[in-house]
């Protein structure tokens, strides 16, 4: 257990007496019934089976932030990172703010935040490997970094930005309330440090002596209607009706007179400037999601096709089947799969611990996408062996496999990227861009290699363009319909809207027009549908259309999380540290992504700068995993 000092203040004890039943969200406080068998039982901790006395112990407790007190010291992080020995580049709490007026009626108003053990906490829900639990004691939400892989889905789940996804040694951690501290009747060890006395922490709706308010939402801070957390406030001092983010992060923050509230609204800070940044939107760190997304929807759409072109006796795909050119397409397909599962797994921080995705299928997305695609993938392959064979029987009963798996595998695809707490995602116009990649990628594989078979005649194309060309308009109407909603819209979807228009205004319109001609070309391709020209013309620009608005897809999305200071919890300041070097320095707090992207400029610079071994050893980096230990 947590040894007690005998010189301990007193404000760092608890003082929770009475409670309450019910928090402001109509949630039980109490968590376990004295009847209960959770009643008794060790949290093992340092494994020690003592129990603590703390006659609070089964009703959530959480943190109460007085922002009218908080000066932005940051001595909160300073005691949490010293007590769970986080490198510079993790931060369990961070302060954030947000700023209005001008001088010298300036203010500014700061932040503390960390995991807000939710009532309903969504990484939990989220995660694949159930590293998660929400305890009876305290309400504490605890994650095991021992069971992660490394995924970050919590990451992407999680409106407060409250696990971390430490780069280096490919793990998630987070805030554990500092439930030794709490078991010996101690407060958690960022609300003992707080100089200005603005933390304090304790039995959820109980305000503390000297405190006046009990606040769910103030300027700056998430939505809470995704979770429900076990965070309180006070802010007593009037605010600006504008109030600014300092971060890299398009938004402000707009006061709604009639509710009373502050909403997130744009901020055009980067201008109207139509930008390329080809580099920053290829080249990422969420590259292997666009492989894997776009590989697994077109090999599931050419499948499909297949499958159920023979279920209706189609005549193009009787024709495919006996032509040379059949075996060899089954052969790319498994290969294109084989190389998105590979990407995927790659991706992990932890790779070598990737059937741990299948631990959560009872709640998490991520795990049954994992095994509906899984289990595709073994159809894919089953029924391209049989075919080889030509066993019938086999190969009927692998489509009947592959034709349920794979669905299901998409549609989980799908669900996993609804995120409420990732608004550009939040919208069916993902679901029409995953079935429209599947119908117009499948068909193109499929149209390019029976090109290369013989005897099928120019009529039986035809319904495979229809289909081509229907995958096409739905990804079309889909974008449409997104677009205007984004425009008419507030918060941090229409701010990736403002992304899209201006950081990566002509990428974005180099994929709009390239869809157009997509489009044009496969009405053409339906008056010739032979011409080997107009074959080639529509493979490139449909590919080069799909990789463009995928990688948009996963660099534009901009999450709820709290406000950044200038260098702390700063994207900009991320990216100028990594480019101008400042990221090697340790103390920074900018760590390098450990599955590196390709840089042929940081490669030449390196063997400028140092030496051609240097360079080896970065290249290694890109695909082997280093370990800090």
């Amino acid at each position: 257990m947590f040894e007690v000092r005998s010189d301990e203040p007193k404000y760092a004890f608890l003082w929770d007496k009475e409670t309450k039943t019910k928090n402001q969200y109509g949630d039980s406080i109490e968590l376990a019934s004295e009847t209960s068998d959770l009643h008794g039982v060790s949290l093992n901790i340092n494994n020690d089976a003592a129990l603590g006395e703390n006659p609070n112990r089964y009703k959530q407790h959480g943190f109460y932030l007085n922002a009218d007190n908080c000066i932005g010291c940051h001595a909160c992080e300073a005691a949490c990172s010293e007590k769970n020995d986080n490198p510079a580049h993790i931060a369990f709490r961070s302060v954030g703010f947000v700023e209005g007026g001008t001088y010298p009626e300036y203010q500014r108003l700061n932040i503390s935040m960390a995991c807000n053990h939710c009532d309903d906490p969504v990484c939990l829900k989220g995660c694949p490997t159930r590293a998660y639990t929400k305890y009876a004691e305290y309400g504490a939400v605890l994650q095991d970094p021992d069971i992660c892989f490394g995924c970050g889905y919590c990451t992407w789940v999680c409106p407060y930005n409250a696990p971390q996804l430490d780069p280096v040694k490919g793990e998630v951690t987070k805030c554990n309330m500092c439930v030794d501290r709490l078991e010996v009747g101690l407060k958690p060890a960022c609300v003992s440090a707080c100089l200005g006395n603005a933390l304090d922490f304790g039995v959820i709706e109980n305000v503390p002596d000297n405190r006046e308010q009990s606040k769910t939402e103030i300027p700056g801070f998430p939505r809470t209607d995704i979770t429900h957390p076990n965070i309180r406030f006070q802010q007593t001092r009037q605010t600006k009706r504008e109030m600014t983010r300092t971060d890299s992060m398009p938004l402000k923050y707009h006061k709604d007179e009639d509710e009373g509230q502050y909403k997130p609204v744009v901020d055009e800070k980067h201008g109207a400037k139509r930008q390329w940044n080809w580099s920053s939107l290829l080249l990422t760190h969420e590259s292997s999601h666009v492989i894997f997304t776009l590989t697994t929807q077109a090999v599931l759409g050419a499948f499909l096709i297949i499958v159920l072109g023979h279920l209706v006796d189609s005549q193009l795909i009787l024709a495919i089947k006996s032509s040379a050119a059949y075996l060899p397409l089954l052969v790319v397909m498994n290969g294109l799969l084989m190389t998105g599962l590979f990407k995927l797994n790659m991706h992990l921080g932890k790779p070598h611990r990737f059937y741990r995705g299948f631990y959560n299928l009872r709640h998490s997305p991520v795990s049954r996408e994992i095994a509906g695609v899984s289990l595709f993938f073994t159809s894919l392959l089953g029924f391209t062996f049989f075919s080889f064979l030509d066993i019938e029987l086999a190969v009927t009963l692998f489509a009947i496999l592959g034709a349920l798996s794979g669905p299901i595998g998409l549609f989980y695809m799908y669900k996993l990227y609804r995120i409420k707490a990732r608004p550009f995602w939040d919208h069916w116009q993902t679901a029409s861009s995953f079935v429209g990649n599947g119908l117009s990628i499948g068909a193109l594989i499929i149209g390019l290699g029976i090109l290369m078979g013989s005897g099928i005649s120019s009529v039986l194309y035809k319904d495979l363009l229809v289909v081509l060309l229907i995958g096409l308009l739905l990804e079309t109407a889909g974008h449409i319909a997104h677009a205007r909603d984004l425009k008419k819209g507030a918060g941090e979807g229409a701010a990736s809207w403002y992304h899209q228009v201006t950081l990566y205004g002509w990428p974005y319109i180099i994929s709009n027009a390239l869809l157009v001609l997509s489009i044009l070309t496969t009405v053409a391709l339906l008056a010739a549908p032979t011409s080997v020209v107009l074959w080639c013309v529509l493979a490139i620009s449909l590919l080069s259309t799909v990789i463009i608005r995928r990688s948009l897809f996963f660099v534009l999305v901009i999450p709820t999380n709290m406000p950044g200071g200038f260098f702390w919890k700063n994207k900009g300041f991320e990216q100028h540290a990594k480019e101008s070097g400042l990221a090697k320095m340790q103390q920074v707090g900018v760590a390098y992504e450990a599955h590196r992207v390709f840089n042929i400029k940081e490669l030449v610079k390196t063997i400028k700068e140092t030496s051609m071994k240097e360079a080896v050893d970065q290249i290694k980096g890109i695909f082997i995993w280093k370990e800090v230990k």
